[in-house]
C-alpha cells in the first residue's frame, strides 16, 4: 500500500482515488481558538458551554448504537468520492464506496482492514491503532479518550476539535461537526501527522436499523501488500 494511502486510511480509514494520492503539498492545520465556544449570531439554539457541548456530543455519539449514512469525501486535492457508511456498535464498521471504487474499509470488532480491490490486497490495524473510537467504542467520552482542543458554536453546527496521539503513524486531529439542536454528528474532518485533510460528511442518517452483520465481515485469506498491524 502507498506510504500516502497508508497515511490517510490510518488516520481516517476513507480512501481517495489514485489521482488524489498523487497530490504532493499536504494541507496544514490551521490552529482553532482554545476552548471557546461562540455565541450564536440569532435562533433559538441555546449557548453552551464547552463541557456542556462536549457532554451532549457524547450522550449521542453513545446512544448511536447502529448507523447507516450515505456520506461525501473530500480528500487530499479536492477529490471527491462517496459511499454508504454502516456502522454497529461495538466496533464494526464498513465504508463502502460507490463505483468504480478501489478501496473499502471495514472493521469486524476487532481488527480494521483496508482492502484494494485492483491489487487484492489488504492490510489489517487494531482499532485502538486508528482514530475509529469516536465511532466505534462501546462507551464514548471525549474527553477522556483524547485531548479535547477547543469547541466552536454557531447557528448552523457545534464543532469540536480533538486531538488523537494513539494512533499508529502520529498524533490525529479531528473536527467533529454535530447539529446545534439534536447534536447529530453531520461530518469530521481528519488531519493526520502529515497534515494531510480529509472531510466526510453524513446524509440520510438512520439510526434505527440494524447493518446486516454479514456487512462486516474481514476474510482473512486475501493477502496483505505490507503485512497486518496485529
Amino acid at each position: 500500500m502507498p506510504k500516502r494511502l497508508l497515511a490517510l486510511a490510518l488516520a481516517l480509514l476513507a480512501a481517495v482515488a489514485a489521482d488524489a494520492l498523487a497530490e504532493d503539498v499536504p494541507l496544514q492545520l490551521t490552529p482553532r481558538p482554545a476552548k471557546a465556544v461562540k455565541a450564536p449570531k440569532s435562533g433559538p439554539i441555546a449557548q453552551l458551554s464547552a463541557a456542556e457541548a462536549v457532554t451532549r456530543a457524547n450522550a449521542w455519539l453513545d446512544a448511536a448504537r447502529v448507523l447507516t449514512a450515505d456520506f461525501v469525501q473530500i480528500g487530499p486535492g479536492g477529490k471527491r468520492a462517496e459511499g454508504q457508511l454502516s456502522v454497529d456498535r461495538p466496533g464494526r464498521m464498513l465504508f463502502k464506496y460507490a463505483s468504480p471504487a478501489r478501496f473499502e474499509i471495514v472493521a469486524d470488532g476487532r481488527s480494521v482492514a483496508i482492502i484494494d480491490h485492483k491489487l487484492n490486497t489488504q492490510d489489517e490495524y487494531f482499532i485502538g491503532q486508528t482514530p475509529l473510537k469516536f465511532l466505534l467504542s462501546d462507551h464514548i467520552d471525549l474527553a477522556k479518550d483524547t485531548k479535547v482542543l477547543s469547541v466552536a458554536q454557531d447557528e448552523s453546527s457545534v464543532t469540536i476539535e480533538v486531538e488523537d496521539k494513539a494512533t499508529l503513524g502520529g498524533t490525529a486531529h479531528l473536527e467533529l461537526i454535530f447539529d446545534p439542536a439534536t447534536f447529530a454528528l453531520k461530518q469530521w474532518t481528519v488531519i493526520d501527522a502529515q497534515g494531510f485533510q480529509t472531510i466526510v460528511t453524513l446524509f440520510n442518517m438512520d439510526l434505527r436499523s440494524k447493518p446486516d452483520p454479514a456487512l462486516f465481515h474481514i476474510d482473512e485469506t486475501t493477502p496483505s501488500a505490507m503485512g497486518r498491524g496485529r
